[in-house]
């Protein structure tokens, strides 16, 4: 597996993090850690886990 493929999700996650937890949601009525806060976490290596087993069965298809 290439670092190349990643760069996409770096592209996603890095902006994602700092928006949100740095802007959007200290400014807001969910501030600090709660449920809400946990759930846009998740939400984040969710898509993360989903990008990685894609790019994974990607290049194994690839290469088949």
């Amino acid at each position: 597996m290439t670092i190349r493929a990643y760069v996409p999700l770096v592209g996603f996650v890095v902006p994602t993090v700092i928006i949100g937890y740095g802007i959007v949601i200290p400014r807001s009525c969910i501030a600090g850690v709660n449920e809400l806060t946990i759930g846009f976490a998740s939400s984040i290596v969710g898509a993360c886990v989903a990008y990685g087993l894609g790019v994974r069965a990607a290049l194994r298809g690839r290469q088949t």
